[in-house]
């Protein structure tokens, strides 16, 4: 691998440019000024540097919906949007329940090789919620899965969601929860509200989120367990975490763009682009979410990159799956919501996106500074651009973006991966040259 010389960078938008020489994936030097003769030069004048962003909660779809996703067309857009570690959900088909499918999941990633995607193992076989899966070999397996979650569906009956948590101490694992009494949410359509009411569609309400993380929380401080809280969608929920998280440092949540941004005032038109699993909020929610972000209540952002084929996504609302597109689009809306606010600056964003979902991942490559000695595993963000969301020109397969045709500020232009541009001025560099 050639130098790479990375000119004008300004690393967590701070202080005057500097320069990183990359040699063999590792920030060899951090100047003022570089000079390498033979060295690939990358200009990045005006541009920020931050650590690769980490997603704990990524839908690829692969093995068995391809025609929504692929791991390859996944990858592609975690690396457009900054990422540099995705961590693959189970929900696919068949479930990734076992080895045989983590281990499929993990090697499909290392032969795209955009991004290091980390399968997540299904908690219950077949996401049945009555029998643990063999969460043990898929720890001891290839993959070394060191997440467990049945997102999509809830964890529901407490005593085994105890026996996970247990178990999971053994592994140094955690449990993610998508925190959602079912029988509190049968047929639930939209949250439940004034909005849903007028609109004739069936509540989904917020308490059923919040006992179970209430719930969870206890079970985690009474186990000693790593519990993260997938999705947190609610004020409830984030005053719940605000009393538990210091009582349990084993206990960590994320929150999604989309409910930072979005509130439940858009489902007027019924337009299934908008229906999502927790659903939009209100507009008190959203604004209680950001300040729960910034305060550190919420300990990062995470996607839920959720695509879905045309016949999944353009029907009536009542049969639309649930879920949106985000990986390209993270960045731009933390940086509508958090950042032009004031909320956070880009050592905040460094936080919530790359070094919080690094540390809960047990990730020792990702999420780390921007010295010398480090990996060079970077992203490079242009933040005075603005960019109008085009789902024809985003990288997934499928188009189910909530954002279609908004303005959004801020763009990631380069990203690196240990020093190998996998986007290179907003284009995909691929490892067969495609």
């Amino acid at each position: 691998m050639n130098p790479l010389l990375v000119k004008g960078i300004r690393p967590y938008g701070e202080g005057e440019p500097v320069d990183l020489l990359v040699r063999d994936g590792v920030i060899a030097e951090r100047r003022s000024t570089v000079d390498t003769i033979g060295a690939e030069v990358l200009d990045a004048g005006g541009l920020i540097a931050l650590p690769g962003f980490v997603d704990l909660h990524t839908h690829l779809r692969e093995p068995g919906r391809e025609d929504a996703e692929t791991i390859e067309t996944g990858s592609a857009a975690a690396a457009l949007g900054g990422y540099t570690a995705v961590f693959a959900m189970a929900n696919t088909d068949p479930v990734a329940d076992n080895a045989v499918i983590v281990e499929h999941v993990w090697r499909r990633g290392r032969e795209v090789g955009l991004v290091d995607v980390h399968p997540v193992g299904a908690v219950t076989v077949g996401l049945g919620g009555e029998q643990l899966a063999e969460l043990g070999t898929m720890a001891r397996s290839a993959a070394r899965v060191r997440m467990f979650s049945d997102d999509g569906h809830c964890v529901a009956d407490p005593l085994l969601m105890r026996r996970a948590l247990e178990y999971s101490l053994a592994l140094d694992a955690v449990i993610a929860q998508h925190a959602e009494e079912p029988r509190l949410t049968i047929g639930a359509q939209a949250h439940d509200g004034e909005l849903a009411a007028r609109l004739g569609l069936t509540g989904w309400p917020a308490v059923a989120e919040e006992s179970i993380v209430a719930r969870d929380c206890l079970l985690a401080m009474h186990t000693g367990a790593r519990l993260h809280v997938c999705h947190v969608s609610t004020a409830g929920s984030a005053e719940i975490l605000r009393w538990a998280k210091p009582q349990a440092a084993t206990i960590s949540a994320e929150v999604t763009p989309h409910h930072l941004l979005l509130d439940d005032d858009r489902l007027s038109t019924y337009d299934p682009v908008n229906k999502v699993n927790p659903p939009l909020r209100t507009q008190a929610d959203t604004k209680a979410l950001r300040a729960a972000l910034a305060e550190g209540v919420l300990d990062c952002v995470a996607t839920d990159h959720a695509p879905h084929a045309p016949q999944d996504k353009d029907c009536e609302w009542s049969v639309a799956r649930p879920g949106m597109l985000g990986l390209q689009t993270a960045l731009s809306v933390v940086v509508a919501t958090m950042v032009r606010p004031g909320l956070l600056d880009w050592r905040g964003v460094a936080r919530v996106m790359s070094e919080r979902p690094a540390e809960i991942a047990g990730l020792p490559d990702q999420g780390r500074p921007i010295e010398r000695g480090e990996p060079a595993t970077l992203t490079l963000v242009d933040p005075d651009a603005t960019w109008t969301v085009d789902a024809a020109g985003l990288a997934s397969i499928a188009g189910n973006t909530p954002y279609q045709g908004m303005e959004l500020p801020g763009r990631v232009v380069h990203t690196l991966l240990r020093g190998e541009l996998t986007v290179h001025s907003g284009t995909v560099r691929r490892k067969d040259g495609r």
